[in-house]
């Protein structure tokens, strides 16, 4: 076996910000685009036609994104970090150009999903990257930054996208191709700076790839969000079809982990599932990931519909959320680097969550944005003591060789757990507000009929769809459909709470160890080196 390593270089904590600001740069890429095309969707399908295939817009990103993350951490074992990374910026920016000059929406869902597939390395190498350059004691100073990145993306995609949207034309191009074109600059950046300063020690080895184990795990992951994002809602979760990919996509999953047990160069070593520490923060990932895009989707939904708030301010109204998200993902890191102990913002971090969702359970017609953003800071402030936090514990507890593998496949059960939440709290207040709807229109017309003026059965079909016919009915029958909507949220926010509380419980049970210094990782990193050439 002919192999060599590297010298690893010890970076200053300058040249380390520096990374960080290329590392940050490409992960905002991949965060913003998960959100800034949904305001612009309505914009899209107009110009380029094909309204009936618009949601594979999303879906595609989602598809190769999710599918990729695993593969990434892998790969960027075998052939290095900084290669695989600006392999995935590349191939991002070639899907956001060639999305920018799209013709017809065929065109768009290919380049879309070509997006994708670089924007999963970047989401998922940019954990890694930083957890080769920083000692896990150190990391969280520098690790809760990025906690900032997905705070910010949070409110500036949807605020972008309803930007670019609603303006026709932005210097002499279509605005909403500009949702794509901003990828260009920021990713040019990330690539030279990852170029010029991201010096990681490699080791290069003779290796064998499993791509039958690739195939059937994108293939495994595919099948299921098909299921999960595109049959559940649009024909039921009992469904033929929904079933049906569900059950595939479990069945491949059985396939690829009877096959990575065989497989000489596993693309998951099973070895993890015998890693307590990795086992507890993947489903503290799933966990998180449910309950965050969840409520993310729907608090929106809920400025537009109750307050009658436009795309753009409702986007203005999370900023509450984002300033919880970057504040205690930065404060906590902060803690953790000087006193060396994590285990207990996970803990935190799911007590208020479980609180916020609680809180939001209680949201009116009338309730003040006040109140809204108390709650709000509170989920954010959740979510910030969560998710990097359990990275760190994560990364801390790998080896050298599986610390790719490992934090990727952290990602990518977050990314699964926020499809699934997403699709399964959409499915609850779709079918809710039917109910609620039904029975307050109902009671309303067998109390007050003259409150029915103006609602024929046709508007009455059109209002989950366009609910600006409501403006058509009477006082009356509008506060009626209002309070069906607050209903409906209470309970989507009410199915969330328990989640964020089994996430307590799974955080509590969370092993903490002394977290690696500085020295600890260098040499870790050197025997790494060492057993490679051996």
């Amino acid at each position: 076996m002919s192999e060599k390593t590297t010298d690893s270089v010890q970076m200053t904590h300058k040249q380390i910000m520096t990374v960080m600001f290329g590392l940050m740069t490409g992960l905002l890429l991949a965060a913003l685009d998960q959100s800034i095309v949904s305001t612009a969707l309505k914009t899209i399908t107009v110009d380029l036609g094909g309204l009936n295939h618009y949601t594979w817009v999303v879906t595609a990103y989602l598809l190769t994104s999710t599918a990729s993350t695993p593969l990434y951490g892998k790969i960027s074992d075998l052939y290095g970090r900084r290669q695989v990374f600006q392999f995935a910026i590349i191939t991002f920016l070639i899907g956001s150009f060639a999305a920018g000059i799209a013709h017809n929406m065929a065109q768009l869902i290919a380049f879309r999903a070509l997006q994708g597939l670089g924007a999963g390395g970047l989401m998922s190498l940019t954990f890694v990257i930083i957890g080769d350059v920083v000692s896990p004691r150190e990391r969280g100073k520098y690790q809760g930054y990025f906690g900032a990145v997905w705070g910010l993306a949070t409110v500036a995609g949807p605020l972008l996208g309803g930007f670019f949207s609603d303006h026709h034309k932005v210097l002499g191009i279509t605005g909403w191709r500009w949702i794509f074109y901003i990828n260009l600059p920021l990713g040019i950046i990330a690539l030279v700076i990852t170029s010029a300063v991201l010096h990681i020690p490699k080791i290069h080895r003779e290796h064998k790839i499993d791509y039958f184990g690739a195939f059937i795990l994108v293939a495994a992951v595919s099948v299921l969000l098909l299921g999960i994002s595109v049959y559940a809602p649009g024909n039921g979760w009992l469904s033929a079809k929904t079933l049906i990919a569900i059950g595939g996509g479990l069945v491949l999953f059985a396939i690829f982990l009877f096959n990575q047990s065989k497989a000489s160069e596993p693309i998951l070593p099973l070895r993890l599932f015998k890693n307590h520490t990795f086992n507890i923060t993947s489903l503290l990932a799933f966990l998180v990931g449910a309950a965050m895009f969840g409520a993310i989707v729907m608090l929106p939904l809920y400025f537009q519909l109750v307050k009658h708030n436009s795309a753009t301010l409702s986007g203005l109204k999370l900023l509450p959320l984002m300033f919880g998200i970057i504040s205690v993902s930065i404060t906590s890191g902060k803690w953790i680097a000087k006193h060396g102990r994590y285990k207990i913002f996970p803990v935190a971090g799911m007590v208020a969550m479980t609180s916020a969702l609680l809180g939001l359970t209680s949201l009116a017609e009338n309730t003040s944005f006040w109140m809204i953003a108390i709650f709000e800071f509170l989920l954010g402030a959740g979510l910030g003591a969560s998710m990097q936090n359990i990275v760190i514990a994560l990364q801390n507890s790998l080896d050298v060789r599986d610390m790719g593998v490992g934090t990727s496949l952290n990602t990518f059960w977050r990314s699964i757990g926020g499809t699934l939440g997403v699709a399964i709290f959409g499915s609850i207040y779709a079918s809710k507000l039917t109910g609620f709807l039904t029975s307050g229109i109902t009671h309303l017309a067998a109390k007050n009929p003259t409150a029915m003026s103006g609602a024929t059965p046709q508007a009455l079909t059109q209002l989950k769809n366009n609910p600006g016919v409501m403006s058509k009915f009477t006082p009356d029958l509008q506060a009626t459909i209002l309070h069906g909507y607050v209903q409906s949220f209470h309970i989507v926010f009410l199915s969330a709470a328990p989640i964020t509380a089994i996430g307590f419980l799974v955080a509590l049970m969370l092993k903490e160890k002394p977290l690696k210094s500085g020295a600890e990782h260098a040499q870790a990193m050197k025997e790494a080196a060492g057993e490679a050439l051996g």
